[in-house]
């Protein structure tokens, strides 16, 4: 087990790299391909990890991300790979370093025009200005003084819809989320204060849950297929980067699919859809509120799915 008390929530920092879905890759010519995929597990980490950048105090990586698209680009390649709806009005933000050039007859329909466009790469003066813009808009909506737009801690949200006095850290749905972490071998990082109920930070955890579900669901493959080799590899990455977490059959449930499932029941339905809600209505720049967009049906679709599961059985 795992110094509870030292051990941080962020385990998973590198990109994930995803193949694309044509079969092109093996011939190295990927020039027409807008799909990517790979297994089902790590594509819904990848979506919980964009949020969680979208929903952390702004750095320059998330500025330079946000204002290139990279961030909407990624967001709805995420979505297309898992078929999850996104709102028609995501996607504002990538048109932020946009302008329009000029307006042109669409071939062969006269009268009817086309908006042109052309990117223009924000200097490292635009962005430092658009880096402090985010830092200012994420401080009013989800830091506040005295007091947040709309607050990012479960328990303060759930308290309020509850009608009780809302607080930080002593209220009982923060402390769940600390024990329900902590029996996944997970506390909050050394010289840190922030309650572990914060939206990015559950975003984190399921993020972790769903790499571990993959993991296992890669083992359980190789075992059925006899697969030595790839048991090993798989055995040996979990061991370089997570050697102290308890065995997937030691977390709530059983498995780390189980422990996934349980905590989006008990803390992400009850709270995190109307969150998005409460941020997309109160945000007044574009790139909160395609997060919000995209936190919002990413957790419908997460709901949906463990209420298809719930009537097949699984």
């Amino acid at each position: 087990m795992a110094d509870q008390d030292k051990e941080p929530v962020v385990l998973v920092e590198e990109e994930m790299e995803l193949e694309c879905g044509c079969g092109c890759c093996a011939d190295g010519d990927c020039d027409d391909c807008e799909y990517v995929e790979g297994t089902e597990w790590a594509i819904r980490a990848a979506a919980w990890e964009l949020a969680a950048l979208g929903l952390r105090y702004p750095t320059m990586e998330l500025a330079e991300i946000a204002a290139t698209g990279e961030w909407v680009d990624a967001a709805e390649e995420v979505a297309i790979v898992l078929d999850m709806a996104l709102p028609d009005e995501f996607g504002e933000s990538a048109l932020e370093f946009v302008e329009e050039v000029e307006a042109t007859d669409i071939e062969g329909d006269e009268g009817e025009a086309a908006v042109e466009y052309v990117f223009e790469m924000p200097s490292e003066e635009d962005l430092d200005a658009y880096m402090h813009k985010l830092r200012a808009e994420a401080t009013r909506l989800m830091i506040g003084a005295p007091k947040p737009a709309v607050s990012p801690f479960e328990g303060v949200r759930r308290a309020e819809a509850e009608g009780v006095q809302p607080l930080l850290f002593v209220n009982p749905h923060s402390m769940a989320v600390e024990r329900y972490m902590k029996s996944c071998g997970l506390g909050r990082p050394e010289g840190t204060n922030e309650p572990l109920d914060h939206v990015a930070t559950e975003c984190e955890f399921l993020q972790h849950l769903a790499l571990r579900a993959d993991e296992d669901a890669l083992l359980a493959e190789a075992a059925e297929a006899g697969d030595e080799e790839q048991a090993a590899a798989v055995k040996e990455i979990r061991e370089a980067e997570t050697p102290e977490l308890p065995d997937s059959e030691n977390l709530p449930g059983g498995s780390a699919e189980a422990a996934y499932g349980q905590f989006e029941r008990e803390h992400v339905f009850p709270w995190m859809g109307d969150f998005a809600q409460a941020l997309h209505g109160e945000s007044r720049m574009p790139f909160f509120k395609d997060v919000a967009l995209f936190l919002g049906a990413l957790v419908a679709f997460e709901q949906q799915r463990a209420e298809q599961a719930a009537e097949d059985g699984q």
